[in-house]
């Protein structure tokens, strides 16, 4: 529907000889003003007033004239436009059965109940999404989590993931062939960090919990004690040298991370596509950096190596330190390397990290296309920045060793979930307790623009109440629950489609069913700005219409109960369609 309008608008507009106006067409803040609204007349009106401007010759005025005015009106204002535009619009748009002019010019448009109706038994036979946005049919590299390893994963990362999955998935939604990659950092400052803790302490690298013990204390040793520090940096040197004894004990607690990552993107829903590490990007991006210092690109700067950004309104960052080791930069360098070996035909490669490293990524960027002249050619590179995620149960040090890690903070949550859900009769209390905790955390994080921070607080996360994850996971499970009864009566065929042509209810068409047919639209809308939170915000929309609509119609045994089960079988595939996308679970009962 929403194309269709669209298309009319702008053979409308070509009519009135107002060619190529950038006019949306969008659903209303407010269901009283339809279900679609569009900007077109005052866009129009814009682009009509630059024309009359740029004619200043009087006889080009005149030759122009008939044509911007073909139908006879000399438009003063946006909504005389909107008046001409609505006469021309009117009973040729099927499906809709009333339009009307808002405000300054906006033009509103409201859909008859049976092509509502005929949106909503498409829902209900849970037709395959067709999704256009800038993404589609290209192959795109989304590179996200990338934690430090030798540790347990931080918040910062599963932030990260919960992002860069959502996004993938949104892509993929899009017709876009995305590659999943995961970029973890096995060797540099924090590994020496961790090695040295080892050995300091005697402690077990084949432990996740004394390998995060390690790291804490061999940061706190760097940074309070000049010995400690000498003794890291030269644990760090002699691990890029491959220093035998040393690489056993980094190799074992490498291990030992990878273990308990793959374990936590299992539970998140994670699988990804290629995994490069440090350890291969560092000596091929030093190698890179040190054959474009002749040609200009890099330049040495007392014992460094650095790139100059400043004539391109950057800044200037080390790429080789003063030691000849690679920085982040150089290994970011190589990195990009075996990215375009692995896929040489990508179109788009986005980076997903904190906000903090805007700045970083304008610079790797710059430096990146200089070297890869050829191979960056009319490809997109961009970073996409995850907020800062604050516990409203006080502050977070990784440094003092105070830290809520990814996988305690998941822990946390599926505990207080089934503490929750004691008494209920659940055919597997775990299973549905981690879907819960999953679901709690990632609403909370995609509920947010990407870049915002988030104040998480554990107890609200897991309220059934407003604005949640387990809110909108309960709504789906009470439609599930709901469609099995029906079934048991014999309202539902399972597997099979309502015939079109049912009898709908008497009443005014429902703000859930005006509300189901928008969907597709709301994920082309977060496809095209990489923005999750417009699917998480429709949801809990539609899981407050449901509920609303719910505690308020009888179904089974109502008088319209063939329709009630449609408008159900409609919500469910629309609400599992937007988990998936979110990558929340979704749970079959809560």
């Amino acid at each position: 529907m929403q194309q269709e309008i669209w298309k009319a608008i702008e053979q409308a507009l070509e009519e009135l000889g107002v060619a190529d106006a950038a006019f949306v067409v969008e659903r209303p803040g407010d269901l009283s003003h339809g279900d679609y609204a569009t900007n077109a007349a005052m866009v129009g009106f814009a682009s009509y007033q630059d024309i009359q401007k740029n004619f200043h010759n009087l006889e080009k005025r005149k030759q122009v004239q008939p044509i911007v005015n073909r139908d006879g009106f000399e438009w003063k204002i946006p909504k005389e436009l909107a008046e001409n535009l609505k006469l021309k619009l009117q009973d040729k748009i099927g499906g809709v059965s009333k339009i009307e002019i808002a405000g300054p010019g906006f033009i509103n448009f409201f859909l008859s109940q049976e092509a509502i109706v005929k949106e909503v038994e498409k829902i209900s036979a849970n037709e395959a999404l067709s999704i256009l946005s800038d993404f589609t049919g290209k192959t795109v590299l989304v590179e996200y989590t990338s934690p430090n390893l030798f540790k347990p994963l931080h918040i910062g990362n599963l932030i990260g993931n919960i992002l860069g999955e959502s996004i993938t998935r949104i892509l993929e939604a899009s017709g876009a062939n995305v590659k999943r990659i995961n970029y973890p950092s096995d060797i540099g400052l924090t590994v020496a960090k961790g090695v040295w803790g080892i050995r300091k302490n005697n402690f077990d690298p084949n432990d996740i919990a004394q390998l995060g013990q390690a790291y804490v204390l061999g940061n706190a040793a760097y940074e309070e004690d000049e010995d400690a520090k000498k003794e890291i940096e030269i644990i760090n040197k002699a691990l890029y040298e491959g220093d035998p004894e040393l690489t056993l004990v980094r190799e074992a607690g490498i291990k030992t991370s990878l273990r308990h990552l793959e374990e936590l993107c299992q539970t998140l829903g994670t699988a990804f596509d290629a995994t490069f590490f440090e350890s291969q990007t560092a000596p091929l991006g030093r190698d890179i950096v040190a054959q474009y210092v002749t040609d200009g690109i890099f330049e040495k700067s007392e014992g460094a190596v650095v790139y100059k950004g400043e004539e391109e309104g950057l800044h200037t960052r080390v790429f080789l330190n003063s030691q000849g080791l690679p920085t982040y930069e150089a290994k970011d360098i190589g990195l990009f390397s075996l990215k375009q070996r692995a896929y040489p035909q990508f179109d788009a490669s986005i980076t997903v990290t904190g906000s903090e490293q805007k700045d970083y990524f304008k610079v790797v960027f710059a430096a990146i296309r200089k070297v890869f002249t050829e191979e960056t050619d009319g490809k997109l590179l961009m970073h996409v920045a995850n907020g800062f995620l604050r516990l409203t149960i006080g502050k977070m040090s990784s440094r003092k060793g105070n830290v809520i890690t990814g996988e305690s903070l998941l822990m946390g949550l599926k505990d207080a979930a089934k503490e929750k859900m004691e008494g209920r009769t659940l055919k597997d209390h775990e299973k549905t307790a981690q879907q819960v905790a999953v679901g709690a955390i990632k609403y909370a994080v995609l509920k947010q623009g990407r870049g915002k921070d988030i104040i998480f607080d554990p107890e609200k996360s897991l309220s059934l109440e407003g604005d949640s994850g387990p809110y909108v996971q309960y709504a789906y499970t009470r439609a599930l629950s709901l469609l099995r009864k029906a079934e048991a009566e014999g309202l539902l065929a399972k597997g099979e489609a309502w015939p079109s042509g049912l009898e709908r209810p008497e009443s005014a068409t429902l703000p859930l069913e005006r509300t189901l047919i928008h969907f597709s639209e709301v994920v082309a809308h977060a496809a095209a700005e990489l923005e999750p939170h417009y699917i998480t915000t429709y949801l809990t929309e539609l899981a407050s219409l449901f509920n609303s609509w719910y505690a308020n119609e009888r179904i089974i045994g109502g008088k319209h109960p063939e329709y009630g089960v449609l408008l159900v079988q409609a919500f469910a595939n629309t609400m599992q369609k937007g988990l998936m996308l979110l990558g929340i679970p979704a749970p079959e009962e809560m």
